[in-house]
């Protein structure tokens, strides 16, 4: 069969409208942008295995492949509008009504072949084949009519005039099907009259077997069954119509969404209806003596609005002898998509599955769940079922004895014999009629706690005493596997893994760590299919190097059993601290005075160290004679401004001034 568009005036009437969401839809299988300003008509030749978009915005027509890659154009026919295909698809007939012609083009090669002219003024806009001729429909005026089209002669013939009782207000459109060869339908897609003619073409004139109108609206598209007795008509409101086409009365209609405008059939009888709905279902599949659809499809958003893909008005086209329908969209920014929907006569399946939250190793639990679908599925279904956990990662198959109950219910029991997350996977394989599914169950299932231990926390080092640390682990399943990982304190030393292994028979692990920064240590059993993943930390601190020289004294000696460095009470002594070097640390540099037998304070002040490490704090000021004097250089963790050691003192140093 094939499909048409309305022109854009039309179209975008149909677009203004509003819809509802619906649910429970299949989006497209794949799509693929097309390099139209508009989509006319569509038509499928199954024998080269391409699809053919007319385009009437830039007076072309783009033929694809069925995976929408463009394998050639045809342009300079303007206003371009309905395709037919020859009866051995060799050749695409073309209503361009810019240019008053029906124009063939080459199937194989994607180029014009010839072009037959319908007469001045006509612009006809489209065209079938039946009764052995081509048929287009074309307007004067506002006064719509149908022609025909001889070229199986030397020259060709042009017969306008087949209808001039019907009335038609523009041009109407026009349908036929090779299962019913002398038949030729008409409609008005341009008022709200509903009107219709059939026509029996067989002795290569139109004659008019039937004519109606009703009050469905504008005949948007229209369709043949494969047999010819019935029409269905797409009218922009929520269902689309079945007529009888010996009398043209109504017999039943499809359910689908508001502002209907797409309609084809598929040899076998299977009805593929359209509708141009912003936040509604785009496509619905009915299956042969069904009013139910099989499956539907809502377009997905592409735009830069909130309303979704549309569908273009009569874009709906199968792929002759095949499974596949063709859709085109178009979206808010004007952009063009052909969409291929696979398996699209399929009921879509929809799997749940659920299993308690939590459960204990070694005990049953029971996985339920439920398969719906737009077509039920019998009692009986069968079901596969596949347990993952830490013992099988891979999948263990539970079998495929797991059916369903009449309502499409099932319920199974299981018992874990690992720990962890376990996941059951529950599949239905899918069928002639059925799209596969699956879904999956999560469960938390207990695991025992190991014991495991880490010595050296809260000690205190030396800078640069390299240290082992001993991690032991208790009791577990198959894993013996512990990670030791070192966290110096500082954002510039992340943490970093030393140690990964197997512990010793006694269940130990010992790392070896340098301790020049206060430093957090963890040990990590990762854990297995019974016991849980279990860490324990331990912090031991390091203390930084601190180291003061004196300097410009004049001797030393001792006051007692302490030395002392003698100092002229007009020379500046010179103190140069030497401290581990960190980003903005500095030293606290601490002074006491000897008096009456106890040692008493003059203050602390910090000192910035340089990159290299060293402070130098020179005194200056009067002093007097005879005065002891002690001073010393300190880290003090947070103070100094860093934490990553342990507070640090360096040693006193003693010194006293004389004349």
């Amino acid at each position: 069969m094939r499909t048409r568009i309305l022109p854009a005036a039309t179209a975008l009437a149909v677009l203004l409208g509003s819809v509802v969401l619906a649910s429970g839809t299949a989006t497209a299988d794949s799509a693929k942008v097309l390099p139209v300003g508009s989509a006319g008509d569509v038509v499928v030749d199954g024998v080269h295995k391409r699809v053919f978009i007319s385009d009437p915005t830039q007076g072309k027509v783009v033929a694809t492949d069925y995976a929408g890659t463009v394998l050639g154009t045809v342009s300079g026919l303007p206003r371009v509008e309905g395709l037919a295909l020859s009866a051995d698809s060799e050749q695409l007939y073309a209503a361009v009504p810019g240019d008053d012609s029906v124009v063939a083009v080459s199937t194989r090669t994607v180029t014009p072949s010839a072009r037959y002219a319908t007469g001045e003024n006509t612009a006809p806009e489209d065209v079938v084949l039946a009764g052995g001729k081509l048929w287009f429909s074309y307007s004067t005026g506002t006064t719509g009519n149908i022609g025909s089209l001889e070229v199986s002669g030397e020259e060709p013939v042009v017969t306008l005039g087949q209808d001039d009782e019907s009335g038609w207000y523009g041009t109407p459109k026009l349908d036929a099907t090779p299962g019913a060869p002398d038949l030729l339908v008409a409609g008005d897609p341009n008022t709200t009259s509903s009107r219709l003619g059939v026509y029996d073409v067989s002795d290569g004139t139109a004659v008019r077997t039937a004519s109606a109108a009703g009050s469905h609206g504008r005949n948007v598209d229209f369709a043949l069954t494969p047999d010819g007795s019935r029409l269905i008509t797409a009218n922009s409101d929520k269902y689309h119509w079945i007529l009888r086409t010996s009398d043209l009365a109504e017999t039943g209609s499809y359910p689908t969404t508001d502002y209907a405008n797409a309609v084809d059939v598929r040899a076998d009888g299977t009805v593929a209806a359209g509708s141009d709905s912003w936040y509604d279902t785009d496509v619905h599949v009915f299956r042969p003596g069904a009013t139910k659809a099989v499956r539907q499809y809502d377009f997905p958003n592409t735009g830069n609005t909130s309303a979704s893909d549309t569908l273009a008005a009569g874009a709906l086209a199968w792929e002759p002898g095949g499974g596949r329908l063709f859709a085109v969209s178009g979206n808010s920014r004007g952009v063009y998509s052909l969409r291929v929907l696979t398996d699209p006569t399929k009921s879509v399946t929809t799997l749940t599955a659920t299993a308690p939250a939590s459960a204990t190793r070694a005990k049953a639990l029971t996985v339920k769940g439920r398969i719906t679908a737009s077509v039920a599925l019998p009692a009986g279904t069968p079901l596969t079922v596949t347990r993952t956990d830490l013992e099988s990662p891979k999948g263990t198959s539970l079998g495929t004895k797991k059916t369903t109950d009449a309502k499409g219910t099932f319920s199974f029991s299981d018992t874990p014999p690992a720990g962890g997350k376990v996941t059951y996977k529950v599949t239905y394989a899918g069928s002639a009629t059925h799209t596969a599914s699956s879904a999956s169950a999560k469960v938390n299932v207990s695991r025992a706690t190991p014991g495991l231990k880490l010595d050296r926390n809260g000690k205190v080092y030396a800078y640069g005493t390299a240290v082992s640390f001993t991690a032991h682990l208790g009791t577990t399943y198959k894993n013996r596997t512990v990670e030791i990982y070192a966290d110096p304190y500082g954002a510039d030393k992340p943490k970093k893994l030393i140690k990964k292994g197997k512990v010793n028979s006694k269940g130990n692990l010992s790392a070896t760590v340098k301790m020049t920064r206060n430093t957090t240590v963890t040990a990590t059993f990762t854990g297995d299919a019974r016991y849980a993943t279990k860490s324990v930390k331990s912090t031991a601190q390091a203390r930084a190097k601190v180291s003061t020289s004196v300097s410009r004294h004049y001797k030393t000696g001792k006051i007692g059993s302490t030395t002392y460095a003698y100092f002229h009470k007009k020379t500046n002594p010179l103190f140069t601290t030497a401290m581990t070097y960190h980003k903005g640390r500095s030293q606290r540099f601490t002074m006491e005075m000897y008096y009456d037998g106890r040692w008493y304070s003059l203050g602390d002040e910090y000192f910035s160290l340089g990159t290299n490490g060293k402070s130098a704090v020179e005194l200056a000021g009067e002093r007097d004679t005879g005065i002891r004097v002690r001073m010393r250089s300190s880290y003090i963790k947070g103070t100094s401004g860093d934490n990553v050691n342990y507070t640090t003192h360096g040693a006193w140093k003693y010194f006293i001034f004389t004349k």
